[in-house]
């Protein structure tokens, strides 16, 4: 039922639980289930790089050169990630896109067809819920079913 399973992480701690649970998912689904896990750089102005606030972000306005840099600095960690959440007949891709983070976890679950996207509760506490965290706004515009994690525990 869930063969194409998308997963979002900005790299935290939190955030590998939901892709220790995507991958166990798709693990589940036997042979020819693909995880795809993606991480999204948001374009940032460049008076936020100015400001030190470059995490998991590329200037709006950098050359080909910082973009890349960023893009390669990522696909490393994703490839480190895929290696650590990998099972037995699971096979796991990796990518790194820019932009809004929910709306590249849709558009690829569209794209790809996927049959889930797995994403963290992180940010849907209190008042966060109703500001268009990633979770919250995945689970209004998703194509697909959406598993949110307790990433909490």
């Amino acid at each position: 039922m869930f063969r194409t399973v998308i997963v979002g992480t900005d790299g935290s701690d939190t955030a590998l639980h939901a892709v220790e649970a995507a991958a166990d998912l798709a693990a589940t689904q036997g042979e020819g289930a693909t995880l795809h896990i993606v991480s999204v750089v948001k374009p940032v102005a460049t008076t936020a790089v100015a400001a030190g606030e470059m995490a998991l972000a590329a200037p709006a306005g950098a050359g080909a050169e910082a973009q890349e840099a960023v893009r390669h600095e990522l696909e490393g960690q994703l490839a480190a990630v895929a290696d650590q959440v990998g099972r037995p007949g699971l096979a796991v891709e990796h990518h790194v896109r820019i932009g809004n983070p929910a709306e590249v976890l849709c558009d690829m679950a569209g794209h790809l067809g996927a049959d889930v996207i797995v994403v963290g509760n992180r940010g849907m506490q209190g008042g966060r819920r109703f500001l268009g965290s990633v979770p919250n706004t995945i689970s209004h515009h998703a194509p697909c079913s959406v598993l949110i994690v307790d990433t909490g525990a």
